[in-house]
């Protein structure tokens, strides 16, 4: 489906390519819908048409194959136009009403600190994910815990001292803070314990 997404934007300009995608994105059939959703990821770069339809209309199908697709397409836009250049609308969609929305964002960029303006600023993909500790919605959240957990593969102290500022007293960011350390990674519970331990400590010096 990729595939054909490509051969219709190589063929077409993205104008046409745009008006093919929607004509795709009408069809019941989901693996249809995809083949649309890929052309918009490959021409929202060049069409804020498309950017802007990703964004209001993909992120309200109903089905979770096209959900994973959208999360592809956002990538792709962020990294042909440069993800530096991308970081407003990166937080504008992870600020976004639409939980579909903001666990694209998050989902999409995965894994984010092997994109290449997060290589060089990991700090910048922690701080913006962790906005969204507390989100109302799990699968939100479980995208959260899960891209933070990627990042501590190389990055353990970054993500280790943000994670012990949070209240786990709170179930919701619980939940993502589980995520986070799920199947143990470079950080287990152990490691984070003694982080807590040091950040409760550098409070009581202040």
């Amino acid at each position: 489906m990729r595939e054909e997404a490509q051969k219709i934007v190589s063929e077409e300009s993205p104008a046409q390519s745009l008006k093919i995608s929607e004509s795709l994105y009408k069809s019941d059939s989901h693996q249809v819908r995809i083949v649309a959703v890929f052309v918009l990821g490959f021409i929202a770069s060049k069409s804020e048409k498309a950017l802007r339809m990703l964004r209001k209309n993909v992120s309200q199908d109903k089905s979770w194959v096209v959900q994973e697709i959208l999360a592809k397409a956002f990538n792709t836009y962020c990294k042909e136009i440069g993800y530096e250049k991308a970081l407003p609308v990166i937080k504008s969609w992870l600020r976004d009403s639409n939980p579909n929305v903001r666990r694209a964002a998050s989902e999409g960029l995965r894994v984010w600190n092997q994109k290449d303006y997060f290589k060089s600023h990991p700090e910048v993909a922690v701080e913006l994910l962790s906005r969204l500790k507390d989100d109302e919605s799990k699968y939100v959240r479980k995208s959260i815990g899960n891209s933070l957990r990627d990042i501590s593969r190389r990055e353990k102290d970054l993500v280790r001292t943000e994670l012990a500022r949070w209240d786990k007293s709170n179930p919701r960011i619980a939940l993502t803070y589980g995520f986070a350390l799920k199947r143990g990674g470079r950080m287990n519970r152990e490691t984070m314990h003694a982080s807590e331990g040091e950040a409760a400590g550098s409070k009581s010096l202040r």
